[in-house]
């Protein structure tokens, strides 16, 4: 089955569900009907299979680790299937000072975690060419923050800024990190590359993660959750968005 199986039909065009790894994947998956794998046309790294969610279609891609792989496999999704809407879900790691484990995190904005043009005037995180940030649709990002209070219990549910690059934020880089960039409450490695694409492609977009790891954290205090416990949990969260959508 192709992802362009539904593309004509405009009341049947999938939301498109990305996330980096098939551990993330594998829990949105499960909450479909009917879930078929579909051909990708990478020779590694990319996985996807299409499924139902109260009848609505939903194309599920896995599209690896890292900007690269993230761009790639959501050029492809995107171009190939003519979404009616981008969540990016999984796991994040909490740079936010005040950010609690299992939290989940709407972007309500993106940019880069590592790109620095500032010598020649740009603001930090800007890539020459781009805007300073990319930006959700304020609508959607309510919706987001809707569907995920509704499934989180009392787990925290914010909505900011989501910084991504290819390096893992290990302590020794979170603070200054966190100067850079005043209330940035996550980091991760793909999120901005598929705001950026989204935004390049015009396809609506919101980011729809929970935080596993804490970036940097204080003495004696928890940083880590299993992968299995917050990606099931954003991945509850973005069923919830794809069935209140009208």
């Amino acid at each position: 089955m192709s992802p362009r199986t539904h593309a004509a039909d405009p009341d049947q065009r999938p939301v498109l569900v990305l996330v980096a790894m098939p551990e993330e994947a594998a829990p949105v998956l499960a909450l479909l009907e009917d879930v078929q794998d579909v051909p990708v046309p990478f020779s590694r790294g990319v996985a996807a299979a299409r499924g139902t969610s109260d009848g609505r279609p939903v194309l599920v891609v896995t599209t690896g680790i890292g900007m690269a792989a993230a761009s790639a496999a959501a050029t492809w999704a995107i171009l190939s299937a003519s979404p009616s809407l981008v969540v990016n879900g999984g796991s994040c790691g909490g740079l936010g000072a005040d950010v609690e484990l299992g939290s989940l995190v709407i972007g309500a904005s993106f940019t880069g975690s590592l790109a620095d043009a500032t010598a020649f005037g740009y603001a930090p995180g800007q890539v020459p060419g781009d805007p300073p940030r990319y930006a959700a649709d304020p609508a959607l990002v309510a919706a987001a923050l809707e569907a995920a209070q509704r499934t989180a219990g009392d787990t925290p549910v914010r909505s900011g800024l989501m910084l991504s690059g290819d390096a893992f934020v290990t302590a020794d880089i979170a603070d200054p990190m966190r100067e850079r960039f005043p209330g940035a409450l996550t980091a991760d490695m793909e999120t901005t590359a598929i705001a950026r694409t989204a935004d390049v492609l015009g396809a609506p977009f919101v980011a729809l993660r929970a935080v596993s790891d804490l970036c940097g954290p204080a003495a004696g205090q928890q940083f880590h959750l299993e992968l299995d416990v917050v990606a099931e949990a954003s991945a509850r969260a973005v069923i919830e968005l794809i069935a209140s959508r009208p």
